[in-house]
């Protein structure tokens, strides 16, 4: 079934195979209900907004926060009109997966991964979208080309990472630098201090000079700050506060170009010229593995509901960013204003 705009709208969260021409349009709604399609906006709204792919499938372990992720990745597309949302995903507890124990069937849902990635991230299937975003995927991904998606980043593209985009693709390491860190390990969730390392870029500019959130916060490893720009970062282990640099959020262009270390107190930075010559950008945030970091209306809670409004402004920012539509480069470079 193909959902497009003014079309059905389910009363139940949309599964796999339901993922064809998928465009959300509407307000924010704060309590956790089904977004459906709307055509309320403007004809030239609609034909300015950019267009994403939201890939949430898996191949390692799979976060319970992922639902929400995918609903509130629809709400900002709408309430901003800035882009419309399409999805690969697939749901290893949709009853269509269901093997003779009752328990998910590992055959059929990666043979489901596998073709939705064929039909959503093929080469030519990938002319369409603006940026695609990896909400915690985990594993090794079927792609039809892993090359192929990496040169249509670098074509000028967007790539947005949420949480575990870096504990994706281990065994290819282009992916690895694409992104510009692997995940290592984590430790409890805890509350931290992030410092906010760009208070002009976007994705950090409504933030306090130090933020706190309490979520899972990753450790990196084929980390390096000379290739990206720092966003927010802590100078202490998360969680045993031993002195040292743990990076959380950074961007950086794709295809060429490079930076100098962005020290972890966001002292000014020397960067080469050659930053606006990489055409791609990539925006990568370690957090949003808590459902409440995601959704300020889920009603389990460790971070207030004003941690969520931040955070999706925090993402909202690297998103809008990632699909040239604002500006986030570093202070020593001039950058045309947005």
């Amino acid at each position: 079934m193909s959902l497009r705009m003014g079309g059905y709208c389910p009363r139940q969260p949309v599964k796999f195979m339901n993922t064809k021409n998928i465009v959300l349009t509407g307000k924010l709604l704060l309590a956790a209900v089904t977004v459906c399609a709307v055509a309320a906006l403007p004809a030239q709204a609609q034909a300015a907004s950019k267009k994403v792919l939201v890939v949430t499938v898996t191949k390692g372990f799979r976060h319970s926060s992922i639902p929400t992720a995918e609903k509130i990745l629809a709400q900002l597309g709408q309430t901003t009109s800035a882009f419309t949302v399409e999805y690969a995903r697939v749901e290893p507890t949709d009853p269509q997966f269901k093997g003779a124990d009752g328990k998910p069937d590992k055959a059929k849902v990666d043979a489901a991964i596998k073709t939705i990635l064929a039909e959503k991230m093929s080469p030519a299937a990938l002319k369409q979208y603006d940026a695609v975003i990896f909400a915690n995927t985990t594993g090794d991904l079927p792609l039809p080309d892993n090359q192929a998606f990496l040169d249509w980043i670098k074509s000028g593209k967007g790539f947005v990472g949420m949480h575990s985009a870096t504990d994706t693709f281990h065994g290819f390491q282009p992916y690895i630098e694409m992104i510009g860190g692997e995940f290592k390990t984590h430790g409890a969730q805890v509350e931290v201090s992030a410092i906010n390392q760009d208070q002009e870029c976007p994705a950090c500019r409504h933030l306090p000079a130090n933020w706190k959130v309490f979520d899972e916060i990753y450790q990196f490893k084929n980390f390096d700050r000379t290739k990206v720009h720092g966003l927010l970062t802590l100078d202490k282990h998360p969680n045993d506060k031993t002195p040292g640099d743990y990076p959380i959020s950074w961007c950086k262009r794709y295809g060429g170009g490079q930076l100098a270390p962005t020290p972890p107190n966001g002292a000014t930075l020397l960067i080469q010229k050659d930053w606006h010559k990489a055409p791609g950008r990539v925006f990568y945030t370690s957090l949003g593995h808590r459902e409440d970091v995601w959704d300020p209306a889920w009603p389990d809670r460790k971070n207030p509901k004003e941690v969520a409004e931040a955070y999706q402004a925090h993402i909202l920012g690297g998103i809008k960013w990632a699909l040239g539509l604002t500006q986030c480069c570093p202070k020593a470079l001039k950058c045309p204003a947005r």
